[in-house]
């Protein structure tokens, strides 16, 4: 098991709920059976009209609660989280999905890697399917030439132990994902022109780009249910960001070169995406395709 590290650092724990009560309040409970001597939790919630607020309020009051007021998206919202928290006093912030439940041990096995070398930014751990929990959902992501990163290294995985080291990336997921003080500092948190989708790929390679290092744990433990909140990844809403993000990260974070090739690809693939939804009559995801294209090219032109 992994110890407590000499020295403690104020770990801060920032979750976001958009009228996910239940799942929240589940999370709430996992986070506070967490053994690290020096952690607080924040909510960040964009605007719930579930009664979430309330529940909070009642069975976890010494949760601090962010109240935004309305939907700011995943990237501004737990930038609101982000910014409380550093600014009261945090070493480091544990950004968390709140459809998770967490190992009791998982800010020790943080902390631990993070405190092991000055130059890491991120860390995170293995993330399990909530639903089947010793079969992976990721830890961390592949590489790509083309597309700058690609599928989740571990996906559908048995965990036999082929994941049990240490290891830097380029690119993970933002399930988890402990942020130092200087890192945040460096960056600024995540681009909120993302909204949704593609902001932690696009907040890592900044994070490289600074200097810092992504770092993974086997040590560091947590089960995700998976898209309760946008519907999964065949919804509508999925569709629309992941296309129209994927054009703003790939063109924020290659060259003029890499990103047209990726323009000839939108070009040869659109059709084949659209006929494939159209003989199955998946007329939302074809316009929220279309939308998400749109949407993307507005925002090239504009510069963001």
């Amino acid at each position: 098991m992994t110890k407590n590290p000499p020295f403690s650092p104020k770990v801060i724990i920032v979750t976001l709920n958009w009228n996910g009560k239940e799942d929240t309040l589940e999370c709430l409970a996992s986070l506070n059976k967490i053994n690290y001597p020096n952690f607080e939790i924040v909510v960040s919630d964009n605007g719930s009209i579930d009664g979430s607020i309330d529940a909070i309020r009642t069975q976890f009051q010494e949760v601090h609660l962010i109240q935004n007021g309305t939907n700011l998206g995943y990237a501004k919202g737990f930038n609101s989280g982000l910014e409380y928290a550093f600014m009261n006093g945090a070493d480091y912030v544990l950004i968390i999905n709140n459809d998770t439940r967490v190992d009791s041990n998982v800010l020790n096995a943080l902390v631990q890697i993070a405190e092991s070398d000055k130059n890491i930014g991120f860390v995170s751990g293995k993330v399990y399917f909530y639903d089947d929990p010793n079969k992976i959902q990721t830890v961390g992501r592949h590489n790509h030439p083309f597309f700058l990163t690609d599928k989740l290294v571990g996906y559908g995985e048995d965990d036999l132990g082929q994941y049990d080291q240490v290891k830097e990336y380029d690119f993970l997921d933002d399930v988890f994902l402990l942020v130092s003080k200087k890192a945040y500092e460096a960056t600024g948190g995540y681009n909120p022109n993302f909204f949704l989708y593609y902001e932690e790929t696009d907040w890592c390679a900044r994070i490289r780009k600074a200097g810092f290092k992504i770092v993974y744990t086997p040590h560091a433990k947590i089960w995700h249910k998976l898209g309760r909140s946008t519907g999964g990844d065949k919804g509508p809403i999925y569709t629309y960001y992941i296309t129209r993000n994927q054009i703003l990260f790939i063109r924020r974070n290659s060259a003029t070169k890499y990103f047209l090739r990726y323009l000839v690809y939108l070009a040869i693939i659109s059709p084949r995406r659209v006929a494939r939804w159209l003989k199955y009559k998946r007329f939302t995801l074809i316009s929220a395709y279309f939308r998400g294209l749109g949407s993307g090219f507005v925002w090239l032109i504009k510069g963001k």
